[in-house]
């Protein structure tokens, strides 16, 4: 796991629903919420650079990223060159959703230190959501050059192969997708687990291009030897409706698990798609 002064990058499910007044009973609804509020202490005038960068990441460790945002900046005054404290900026402006203002903020980080594989992999999120967002592949196209740069400078951490699979895939590279999955997965086992809920999954508009992707990660985790978190997203592909499910049974990758009752038992259930 990287410190909260070494994060990389961050991929999150961003979604509110306008919900018009209805019967309070049998209902489960998202609502738009309040617009985020500064809930700490203004920063000290006297405090030491270190001092409000330590109190701006335990602001962040709280989701509190409009107070962090405050403090990383005051820190900032003193070394203005600071491209780490950029970085920091830049993550809590991605996770206000002020996309744009987190552009600036990564793109005057890479100014400063054209080495900081952090900063390029979050300037990938960055377009990787306004691709999600504005529905423009182009957006997608930049973010894969983004994460190429960090993963050129820096290949050991998963989450920039992650990314730059999640891009692959949005652009329907699903090849490419599966080489990172597959590559993200050996860097970082669990990857998988903290991310299907609130990164790319989530994010997929539409329920085939979802049970694609459980489809993929049942593969990837097929081919690593692990045959639970395999059966589990085989069955999510298939409660999503995926076309291809006979491919299960000539796709090499699932040769061992072919072999496995439980997947004999799955298959013969023929789970039902869950409409979305």
């Amino acid at each position: 796991m990287l410190s909260w002064a070494r994060i990389s990058s961050v991929s999150l499910l961003f979604a509110a629903l306008v919900v018009l007044p209805l019967q309070a009973q049998n209902t489960e609804q998202l609502e738009v919420g309040p617009p985020p509020r500064h809930r700490a202490e203004p920063p000290a005038p006297g405090a030491t650079p270190e001092e409000l960068e330590k109190r701006g990441d335990e602001l962040r460790e709280d989701k509190n990223y409009l107070d962090a945002v405050d403090y990383y900046q005051a820190s900032l005054k003193h070394a203005p060159g600071n491209a780490a404290l950029l970085n920091k900026i830049g993550i809590c402006q991605i996770q206000l959703r002020r996309l744009n203002e987190s552009k600036k903020t990564l793109e005057r980080a890479i100014r400063v230190d054209h080495k900081h594989a952090d900063a390029y992999s979050n300037l990938g999120v960055v377009y990787y959501e306004l691709g999600v967002s504005t529905h423009q592949s182009g957006n997608f196209s930049k973010a894969i050059k983004m994460y190429d740069k960090a993963i050129a400078l820096s290949n050991e951490y998963a989450s920039y192969f992650n990314n730059r699979g999640a891009a692959y895939f949005a652009t329907k590279q699903y090849e490419r997708a599966s080489a990172d999955y597959a590559t993200a997965l050996q860097l970082d086992p669990d990857i998988f687990e903290r991310t299907s809920r609130g990164g790319v999954q989530a994010q997929l508009p539409s329920p085939e291009e979802r049970a694609h992707y459980d489809y993929v990660l049942a593969k990837i985790y097929a081919k690593s030897g692990e045959p639970d978190r395999s059966l589990h997203y085989l069955k999510r592909a298939m409660e999503e409706g995926y076309k291809d499910i006979k491919n299960v049974y000539k796709d090499s990758e699932f040769s061992t698990l072919r072999k496995d009752p439980r997947f004999t038992e799955l298959m013969a259930a023929k789970t039902l798609a869950i409409p979305d």
